[in-house]
């Protein structure tokens, strides 16, 4: 199958959060799996250029239509650590992707009407008919929309695109200059509440419920997440759209990539290992309190890596460091804050807690440690208000590091708590799993945690082997895509 993904990033040459890394490992996985994969991405002026090899001219002469012209592109093609990638680069004043940043100017909305457009123009002038297009988030919304609504009528009426949200949060908000930039034009029939026009703002179009609407499949990042989105607030608004599209909306849980988290082969951590040899990786946890000057003690270590901010649970981190302490429990952090006023709170905590030789806050994000931290700690804990995946549990399992969940989003559909899980038979299930958002909650499923590490040590090391007997790499995602995209093929 020949499959072009459409993305504003592609880890590690564009990475701003986990969109990346989904683009790349999948497309990774597809073409592992025998099918033909191509990427066109923005050519950023602050990408990772060190991370593309044989850059070229692959169309020099690309010309876009764009209000009542034309704007001239170049067409890069490199190969992104295996990758077939094409990079854009438009010529123009507006100088859409030299700007030092990938995301948050104030014309967001057209720079990427732009990209869209540019990438659709570049398949139509190019003669690359994929079977697939699958486009990512608000950013490539508008692709499903000018197909449908333009290139088909071009030459590519048998492109079939499978379109996947990564983050609800945030949608593409545009007017009546986005059709008008595009060749969409008719503004009547764009700002039908069937088709583009936000659910609660009459003046605005949504590129998000675009992509709903026009796209053949829709897919978010786990199923529980799928659920969450037409059913709780979770789908910011665009929950009805999901329900009267429902008949192609599926959740598909993300992977990890296995080659770079893997303690049988981690190049990061100082001893691998695998269940066989799992006390192997007690030398990885003494490692770590030698890195981190905590104390030589015969306790549990606890972890948090990830984001500091109220997605994450943030005053759930903040009370785990303490109900640890109170535990007899170790605790290490790794992650830096997004926002001025969690970063001074934890800059405080820091100062507080820097003579106790029982707790390290890192804060900011050193891959290499993350690696050593995942490898060393027993616990890891992921309170999250809102998960649409979560990759942080998924690595904990693989490394034997049991996981503390709050169940949410991916979380349910990854971890399965050892004392409740009704589904599953003790053996396989893999960790602990709280559903409020109080201090209690939390406390009840770190204190189980805690216990049976003191009380049953051989319990606890059974439990984390089991977590690690399970397979989530890229493998089965992308037979799933692999099944949307056979279905959407033959259904139109």
């Amino acid at each position: 199958m020949y499959i072009v993904q459409i993305a504003s990033e592609c880890a590690p040459v564009i990475k701003a959060g986990g969109l990346g890394d989904v683009v790349y490992g999948l497309s990774r996985e597809l073409e592992n799996q025998g099918n033909c994969v191509e990427l066109i991405l923005p050519k950023y002026d602050c990408m990772r250029y060190d991370h593309i090899w044989g850059l070229h001219d692959a169309y020099l002469n690309l010309w876009v239509p764009w209000f009542d012209a034309a704007i001239h592109c170049s067409v890069y093609c490199g190969w992104v650590h295996g990758r077939v990638c094409f990079f854009i680069e438009p010529h123009s004043e507006d100088n859409f992707f030299n700007r030092g940043c990938y995301y948050g100017c104030d014309d967001d909305n057209m720079r990427f009407a732009f990209f869209s457009k540019a990438a659709l123009e570049f398949l139509h002038k190019s003669n690359k008919r994929p079977d697939i297009i699958h486009c990512h988030d608000w950013q490539t919304g508008l692709v499903p929309v000018m197909l449908y609504e333009i290139y088909k009528y071009h030459g590519m009426e048998y492109q079939r695109v499978c379109y996947t949200i990564h983050n609800f949060k945030h949608q593409g908000i545009g007017g009546i200059d986005v059709l008008r930039g595009t060749g969409l034009n008719r503004a009547p029939y764009y700002f039908d509440y069937a088709r583009l026009r936000d659910n609660f703002n009459p003046f605005a179009l949504n590129f998000m419920k675009g992509g709903i609407v026009y796209s053949n499949a829709v897919t978010t990042v786990s199923p529980n997440h799928a659920w969450e989105a037409q059913y709780t607030e979770i789908g910011s608004g665009l929950g009805h759209t999901l329900h009267l599209q429902q008949d192609k909306f599926s959740g598909v849980l993300n992977g990890i990539d296995n080659d770079f988290w893997n303690p049988k082969v981690d190049r990061y951590i100082p001893y691998n290992y695998k269940q066989d040899d799992f006390e192997q990786k007690l030398y990885n946890k003494k490692a770590l309190q030698e890195r981190l000057m905590l104390r030589y003690a015969d306790k549990p270590i606890i972890a948090y890596i990830g984001r500091l901010d109220h997605q994450k649970g943030v005053h759930l981190v903040h009370h785990a460091i303490y109900y640890a302490l109170a535990k007899e429990a170790q605790f290490v952090l790794l992650g830096s804050a997004t926002e001025s006023v969690i970063n001074a709170h934890f800059q405080h905590e820091k100062q507080f807690l820097n003579s106790n030789p029982d707790v390290h806050l890192e804060l900011g994000f050193n891959e290499e440690l993350s690696h050593l931290i995942y490898a060393g700690a027993d616990m890891i804990v992921v309170p999250s208000n809102y998960e649409p995946c979560g990759l942080t549990q998924m690595i904990g399992l693989k490394y034997g590091t049991v996981p503390i969940v709050r169940g949410v989003g991916g979380l349910v559909n990854t971890v399965f708590d050892r004392d409740y899980e009704q589904n599953l038979p003790p053996e396989k299930r893999n960790g602990y799993v709280f559903y409020q958002t109080d201090y209690l909650a939390l406390e009840s499923a770190m204190g189980r945690a805690i216990d049976l590490w003191y009380q049953s040590p051989e319990d606890f090391r059974k439990l984390a082997i089991q977590g690690m007997e399970y397979d989530y790499s890229w493998n089965n995602p992308a037979a799933e895509y692999l099944k949307i995209y056979d279905w959407i093929r033959h259904k139109w």
